[in-house]
Order: C-alpha cells, then sequence, then structure tokens
C-alpha cells in the first residue's frame, strides 16, 4: 500500500499512474500455465481457470485486452485474465448504482450479518487464498495468510461496529426541540488497491463501507488479477446465496485506463486509492522512518528493525526506509543490524522456513539496481547486500546503507525494495527534524527508555506521521486503529477507530416537536 488517499465526488483527481510492463501480450501456451500443472491444481478451488473474466457486476465478463500473470519466484505464467474495457467500467457503475438502492434500504445490523458471513466465507478459504497471494504477489506464505486473516478480521470488527454507527443526540436551546446527528452512506466507493496488499487493503475499505450502506466497486493491481477474482467470487457468493444484487461488490480488472476513468467519475461518491506517485501531485510514496535513541533497548531494536526493513522484500507501505541511529550506538547497531541481515532465510515463499522472497516484478528489480547505484554515487555505502541474486526469480539481497547525509536526494526517494538507509544523529531536535522534513508521513517509531522523550514525539513538535509508534516496528498496524498518513501520504483513514465516518455523509437535523417556533440564538423576528 503505498500510500491511502480519499477523495469525495467535490474533489477528483486524474490518474496518472504508469503501468510497469502490466501488458503481458505475449500468448502462452496452455500446458506451459502453473494452473495446469498438478502441483497448483488448488488454484482451481478458488475458482479460476486457463483464461478468466476479470469483470464482475452480478455477472462475469469481460472485453478487454487478455494478459498473462506471473508468479515472482519463478517468472513462470500463472494463468490469463481478461480485462475490463471502457464499455464494462460503464456498464458496471451502472449496475452499482442500481445495486445501492436496494442495499442501502437495508438496516446496518442486517448488512453487518452479510459481512459476517463474508468473514466465515473467507475463513474457509483462508489457507488456499493465502497461497495464491503468495504465489502471485511473491511474499512468503505465512504473510500471504496473514493477509486475508487481516480481512477476516475486518469483518468481524464491522459486524459489531454495524450496531453502534450513529450519531449523538444533542442539547437543543430551544424548548420542545431535538437536535439529532444523523449518518447516511455516500453512495458508491471506488477502491483502487496496489500489489503488494492484494487483499487486505480491499478488505477494510469493502468490510467497512458496506455496513455503512454503501457499495463498492474495485480495481485492483494489475499484476494481481487473480487475486481479486477469487476474492471477488468468495464474496459473490455470499451476495448470490442471499439474493442480493452481486454489482454490490463489483470488480473491474484494468489498467491505467480503467483507474483514470474511476477516479475522474463524478458517480463515485468516494474513492479509495493505495497506489504510487506516478498518479499526480495529489499521491505520493511513503518514507517510513525509525529513530534509535542512546537509551534504547537493542534487544528491541535489532529484531524490530530487521522485520520491518525486511519483511515482504521491502515492499509493505510501512517498510521502514530510514533508520536513524544516536552517534553513540550506530556502529554497535549497524554491525549486529549486518549479522542478523545474513542470517535471514531467503528462498521458495511457500517454504514456512523462509522469511524473505522475491521482488514482486523485474522492473522492480530494475528499480532497487538503480537505488543502489545512485546511493554509492551520493556517498553512501553498502555493507550488507546491494546484488541481485543469482537464481530464479525476482530475488535480491536485502541491503544497509550507511555513510548517506540525511538529506540526499536517495534517501528521500521511495524505493520498493529492501533498502536500509541508516542515518546517525546527535540530538533529539536534530532527529525530530529530520523526520519531519520529508514531504511524506505515514509511520515513524522511536526506541527510547526516556518518557519524556515518549510524549514529547507524540506531542505537536514530535512525529508528523499518521502512525506513531514507541519501541514497535513501523510495520504490523493492527485492524482496531485508524490507517492512514499525513502530507502526501493522503490524508485518509482506513480501517479501524472512527475512520467509517469517511464512508458516510453526515446530517445534523432540528426536530420541532412543540406547537411554537423559537428561533435560535433569541432572534426575534416578528
Amino acid at each position: 500500500m503505498y500510500c491511502a488517499l480519499f477523495l469525495n465526488s467535490f474533489r477528483h483527481f486524474v490518474l496518472k499512474k504508469k503501468v510497469f510492463a502490466y501488458s503481458f501480450k505475449h500468448s502462452t501456451a496452455m500446458s506451459t500455465l502453473l494452473i495446469n500443472q498438478p502441483k497448483y491444481s488448488w488454484l482451481k478451488e478458488l475458482g479460476l481457470k486457463e483464461e478468466n473474466d476479470g469483470v464482475y457486476n452480478g455477472t462475469w465478463s469481460g472485453r478487454g485486452e487478455v494478459i498473462t500473470t506471473y508468479c515472482p519466484a519463478n517468472n513462470e505464467p500463472i494463468a490469463r485474465v481478461r480485462q475490463g474495457s471502457l464499455q464494462d467500467y460503464e456498464e458496471t457503475v451502472q449496475k452499482a448504482k442500481e445495486a445501492w438502492k436496494i442495499w442501502a434500504d437495508i438496516p446496518a445490523p442486517k448488512r453487518g450479518e452479510i459481512v459476517r458471513q463474508i468473514g466465515d466465507a473467507l475463513r474457509k478459504k483462508l489457507k488456499v487464498l493465502g497461497s495464491l497471494v503468495s504465489l502471485e504477489m511473491g511474499k512468503i506464505f505465512v504473510e500471504g495468510v496473514g493477509e486475508v486473516q487481516e480481512y477476516i478480521d475486518i469483518c468481524d470488527y464491522a459486524v459489531g461496529l454495524s450496531r453502534m454507527i450513529g450519531g449523538p443526540v444533542l442539547p437543543s436551546e430551544r424548548p420542545g426541540h431535538a437536535l439529532i446527528e444523523q449518518w447516511n452512506p455516500v453512495g458508491l466507493v471506488g477502491i483502487i488497491t496496489a500489489f503488494n496488499f492484494p487483499v487486505a487493503v480491499y478488505g477494510w475499505n469493502n468490510a467497512i463501507a458496506l455496513i455503512c450502506g454503501n457499495v463498492c466497486l474495485w480495481k485492483g493491481a494489475p499484476t494481481t488479477p487473480l487475486t481479486s477474482i477469487a476474492v471477488t467470487k468468495i464474496v459473490a457468493d455470499v451476495l448470490e446465496e442471499n439474493k442480493l444484487p452481486g454489482a454490490i461488490c463489483s470488480m473491474t480488472c484494468g489498467g491505467a485506463d480503467i483507474g483514470t476513468a474511476l477516479a475522474k467519475d463524478e458517480r463515485v461518491d468516494l474513492v479509495s486509492f493505495t497506489g504510487s506517485t506516478s498518479v499526480g501531485k495529489q499521491v505520493a510514496l511513503m518514507v517510513q522512518e525509525r529513530f534509535v535513541f542512546e537509551d534504547a533497548d537493542l534487544s528491541l531494536v535489532i529484531p524490530s528493525a530487521l522485520f520491518a526493513a525486511v519483511g515482504t522484500a521491502g515492499q509493505r507501505c510501512t517498510t521502514t526506509r530510514r533508520l536513524i541511529l544516536h552517534e553513540s550506538i550506530h556502529d554497535e547497531v549497524v554491525e549486529k543490524l549486518a549479522k542478523a541481515y545474513k542470517q535471514v532465510r531467503i528462498g521458495d515463499p511457500w517454504d514456512p522456513n523462509t522469511l524473505y522472497g522475491p521482488l514482486h516484478t523485474k522492473q522492480a528489480v530494475e528499480m532497487y539496481k538503480a537505488a543502489v547505484n545512485q546511493a554509492k554515487q551520493q556517498g553512501g555505502t553498502v555493507v550488507c547486500g546491494g546484488k541481485v541474486m543469482d537464481r530464479p526469480g525476482n530475488y535480491v539481497e536485502p541491503t544497509i546503507i550507511t555513510g548517506l547525509s540525511h538529506n540526499a536526494p536517495i534517501v528521500h526517494t521511495e524505493t520498493f525494495a529492501p533498502i536500509l538507509y541508516v542515518l546517525k544523529f546527535k540530538s533529539e531536535c536534530e532527529a525530530f527534524a529530520w523526520n519531519n522534513e520529508v514531504k511524506q508521513g505515514l509511520s515513524s517509531s522511536i526506541f527510547t527508555k526516556d518518557m519524556g522523550r515518549v510524549f514529547r514525539w507524540l506531542g505537536p513538535k514530535g512525529s508528523d506521521c499518521g502512525i506513531v509508534n514507541v519501541n514497535i516496528p513501523t510495520s504490523g498496524a493492527e485492524i482496531g486503529g485508524a490507517f492512514g498518513g499525513e502530507k502526501h501520504t493522503g490524508g485518509g483513514r482506513e480501517s479501524g477507530s472512527d475512520s467509517w465516518k469517511l464512508y458516510m455523509r453526515r446530517s445534523t437535523c432540528t426536530i420541532n416537536y412543540s406547537k411554537d417556533l423559537p428561533l435560535a440564538q433569541g432572534i426575534k423576528f416578528e
């Protein structure tokens, strides 16, 4: 999830997203597809086949380009998908708007019951769907399963929320009057998600949007269409079993043309976008920070930095990019971290012992190589890693680079790869300033035992990120809290806390149940 951005129908943005060679035009013989090999026969348990329709709006179809999706661990073709055309998109929006008329009239607790059933349906497919995430995205199996579990967890959360959403009854200054807040669904929610969390981010949005009374139109990443299709099939089965319009949860696979159409469409009342800087000035990639002070517990620092920098091969939105160490412990931490890096078990994402898998695409490998070269040119020293691995698939070495200035261009440039820039600071003031000098702000964390410093970090002159942690990694957010960033990271929030309010519109309602007509502020108009 590069960044999360919410826009209502009054502020639209135009996607200018560069698609990194997502168009696989060459034909692939059926016999070479992984889906036809006995080892991967489990894919058919998810309703997948050799060529899959990439549009769902109550029925499955697709009139766009046929693409092939590939496994990052070996670059072998998995299956094919017929993407949606702009005509498909138009029909889907129309059907979704019609479906909303039915869905909005269903009481919120009843909508919660449907979401509960979606969660249960996902539970039944937990491991097989997690395997698909691992196969198509490239993250290790346990992370793939964990991502599906996140969708299940947010469904459970949303079920409870469906009986709690609402506004307060406020005291009116006028006798015989009631003042209330009424919350209503916004309508059609467009959800554009990225490759690195092809299930969880949709789940965050989908479950909450549904119980609020909205319908959803999902455009997943062009390189993980099988995951989008498999998830949609699970959700569609629940809707159809309950005799509800399938278009309540619509899905259109496609490239930048579909994304642009969705983002510009004034019929789409809310857009939740997760993607890269190439969508334009409104959206930027996040640079995550971790500060380690001289009083930090290094037994927490090393494993936290390792997980946050190397987990998901450095492709999480909350991956640690900058490790900022106090000068008194810099060398010790770098030495211990380099040793830990060398012990990371790299290999097949489906091997339960593997901790680190491939990058998602060949293009990501090229971006990794370019970033390492730029870091060297700007004065950096590669302490660990820095090379492409000589093996099938998109594997690169997890990398630590020291010696760069805090304002070196490459340090402020997001690269979705396992590259950790280690910086050295002298004072708390200096460290906090470095945290806030960048344009992005999703997640940050400090390691310290100084409680005064903790509260300064959490306060108005501390971190300006949307997620501000203490003595834990930048990665691994819980669903109960609101997830999102500040500045160019978008400003929107997903998942827990009061994020549900983004999916609804608020009305302040005054009801006169008396026979008099007093005016507010004691005004007499006679």
